[in-house]
């Protein structure tokens, strides 16, 4: 029997290694013998490098830098094989650094990627991988840059002071430090959103209020990053505000495809692609993955969908174990998932799901196998 665990994170709970493990741990209590594929997932977001590192055996490192207020952080990057290093915004200028009664998406910056998109290349990075989720910023990704070289200069000649408001001052960008090495690398996106930069689905208006703000200033980093766009599109001579995921992490993404030359991909493909899941996942018996929550939404980009996609072409089922279930996540039915359950015993606080986390996925992955092992013997 060979069984292929493939989460995602359980947020504010459990780490993708930490949920293959306890899932493995409910499995092996019921078939000690069976091989169990460890293969922890991430779409782009925040536990991007570790699902890596935990399905690749890289090298976790770590850097002081800026974070999304300015106030040091330390930050932790990936690095593997064949001079490949593996980022996700979110641990330098991730929303999780800011307190929630400090937040103002007007002043965050991130300066702090680009710090550890330099390290990376300091190191021979020839391939940085570079996930966007869970931003505290909407600064178009102009601090990113800003930590490269560039300089975004007002009408006086001054640098713009840090956060997406100031770009409303935006005259000129002068790219003479631009870092050279950033022509020498390959530069991938992985990010689970087609968002635009501007406009009603872009970065400012769907983002920006979970990250403090108020929907005058939604309006005025809208605006703020139109500015960007535009001086952006008369300097390079082409326009990338409407290519579809500028607008991730508080259009970081503009930056990156504008500047940095990135291609895009979905998150999940990518961390598939890097942890061979498609590999590990042929002549599988069972494919079971999950995360914090499934619901319609988990359609778009999610990893559950990524895995039961790739399960899919190698013919396996898979089964999904989620901390709840919401409106319409059967609907995942016709994206390849073929059976999901919740962790949940009975009515709980969600501090109370987070804390036990990994008792429940044990004991739903002990009864998984108890069931699948009398489906088995009725054949």
């Amino acid at each position: 029997m060979k069984i292929v665990i493939a989460p995602d994170s359980f947020k504010e709970s459990l780490s993708a290694p930490d949920v293959a493990e306890a899932i493995a741990r409910g499995w092996a209590s019921v078939y000690p013998q069976a091989e169990l594929c460890l293969c922890p997932m991430a779409d782009g977001g925040e536990g991007t490098v570790d699902a890596v590192l935990a399905a690749t055996g890289g090298e976790r490192r770590e850097l002081a830098v800026r974070g999304p207020l300015g106030t040091p952080v330390t930050a932790h990057w990936g690095w593997l094989d064949k001079a490949t290093a593996v980022i996700e915004m979110a641990a330098a200028s991730g929303l999780h650094w800011v307190p929630s009664e400090q937040r103002d998406a007007t002043l965050t910056s991130s300066y702090g990627t680009g710090e550890l998109i330099r390290a990376a290349l300091d190191a021979g990075a020839e391939r940085i991988i570079l996930g966007l989720g869970g931003s505290a910023t909407n600064d178009g990704g102009c601090g990113l840059l800003q930590a490269l070289g560039a300089r975004f200069l007002d009408s006086r000649g001054q640098e713009l002071r840090p956060g997406g408001a100031a770009l409303l001052e935006l005259q000129r960008i002068d790219l003479s430090a631009l870092d050279e090495r950033l022509g020498r690398v390959q530069v991938e996106v992985a990010a689970d959103v087609d968002n635009p930069l501007c406009g009603p689905r872009g970065a400012s208006a769907i983002f920006g209020p979970q990250k403090g703000a108020s929907p005058e200033q939604v309006k005025l980093l809208d605006a703020a990053l139109a500015r960007l766009a535009e001086v952006v599109g008369a300097a390079l001579g082409e326009d990338f505000s409407n290519v579809p995921g500028v607008g991730a992490a508080g259009g970081l993404g503009f930056a990156a495809k504008a500047f940095l030359g990135a291609s895009f991909r979905p998150g999940i493909e990518l961390v598939a692609e890097l942890s061979g899941l498609a590999t590990a996942t042929a002549g599988a018996d069972l494919v079971i993955t999950g995360e914090g929550r499934l619901d319609a939404q988990s359609l778009h980009g999610k990893t559950p969908v990524g895995v039961a996609r790739v399960a899919r072409a190698c013919a396996v089922p898979v089964i999904a174990l989620a901390g709840s279930l919401g409106e319409g996540y059967q609907a995942l039915r016709e994206a390849g998932i073929d059976a999901a359950f919740s962790l949940a015993p009975g009515p709980i606080t969600l501090e109370q799901a987070c804390a036990d986390a990994a008792l429940e996925l044990e004991a739903r992955a002990a009864d998984l196998a108890r069931f699948w092992r009398l489906a088995q013997a009725a054949r």
